[in-house]
């Protein structure tokens, strides 16, 4: 957490009075609701989010925000964790960040409607102050990652994924978030149109690396925090598995498609296939592919002049393909 709190350091005043305006933004007159909320602001991760947010802000502002900005970051947690309360119905999972998830402590039926007022509550906060513009960059983001999610469903009952079809279902379900936040901290200080997309260009291009640092997870190369073929017990079509199978003899496509397919529960067969893709050269070519959306952000980073909020963006960059969980 040592760079995690680096990264904070020039958005500590910032963060503390976010974290208060976020809480008042979900308070209701029904006591189970604010139980819940209260639950939810005392279960947070790291805040990569809204950290986005505020760095963006102030690189491009010279250091200034105000009132719009609170909202902006608000409004993306508050529509961010209702599709994450709404996830965790949908995959039955009884766990998010180590704590018990909604519907695992007051059941499914509670999740789904705390998630629809969590999403009412992001929407009447920009409605309320006419914050339009910062309104349809979280809704596109959200329409986005609802049709990565389905594509990803959709492709994985064949198989049949792209190295292009790959890149187009995480830069949907993961990247378009975190460049929602970096357009959202450019769009909510007027920066010019230009630079609101260069920042969101910014945010995807670490997403991308984000989501293929967690593919990376699954072959644990290093130890970490997740058990290792989790994504292949799934039928998750990750990019070192991806490249494998397009560059591997036919007699091995048919081995590894039927091992995915049909044994993909038989976790001596799992770690044959994690086995193989490692010796066939996919990770090092996941590798290679992470390293270059880095680069490319680190880039754009390039032509901002000096200051604490660009070396702490800079810090996240490489943070995003360093860390170890």
């Amino acid at each position: 957490m040592k760079i995690v709190s680096q990264i904070k350091q020039p958005i500590v005043e910032e963060m503390e009075l976010f974290e208060k305006k976020f809480y008042a933004s979900m308070s209701s007159q029904v006591a189970l609701l604010n139980r819940i909320t209260h639950y939810i602001v005392n279960r947070k991760g790291k805040q990569m989010r809204p950290m986005f947010v505020f760095l963006i802000a102030k690189m491009v502002n010279n250091g200034k925000i105000d009132e719009r900005t609170y909202r902006g970051a608000s409004v993306i947690e508050l529509i961010h964790t209702a599709t994450l309360v709404h996830d965790d119905v949908v995959d039955d999972s009884n766990r998010r960040r180590g704590f018990f998830s909604i519907n695992a402590l007051w059941k499914n039926k509670i999740a789904v409607l705390v998630g629809d007022y969590l999403l009412s509550k992001g929407l009447l906060l920009s409605i309320d102050n006419e914050d339009f513009d910062l309104l349809k960059i979280i809704s596109v983001a959200v329409r986005e990652m609802s049709e990565g999610e389905l594509l990803q469903i959709e492709k994985a009952r064949k198989l049949d994924i792209t190295e292009e079809i790959y890149y187009e279902i995480i830069r949907q379900k993961t990247a378009t978030l975190i460049a929602a936040c970096c357009a959202m901290g450019a769009q909510s200080v007027n920066a010019p149109k230009e630079e609101v997309e260069h920042m969101r260009k910014f945010g995807e291009l670490i997403g991308m690396a984000f989501q293929i640092k967690d593919d990376l997870f699954d072959y644990g190369s290093e130890k970490i925090g997740k058990p290792t073929g989790i994504d292949i017990k799934e039928q998750k079509m990750t990019l070192p598995l991806i490249y494998t199978l397009n560059n591997c003899s036919d007699h091995d496509k048919k081995w590894l498609i039927n091992s995915v397919k049909n044994k993909n529960k038989d976790s001596k067969r799992v770690k044959e296939v994690i086995a193989f893709v490692k010796t066939s050269g996919g990770l090092d070519y996941a590798v290679e592919k992470m390293k270059s959306f880095q680069q490319e952000a680190l880039e754009i980073l390039n032509s901002y002049p000096h200051s604490p909020f660009k070396e702490s963006l800079i810090l996240m960059v490489n943070y995003v393909i360093d860390r170890k969980k």
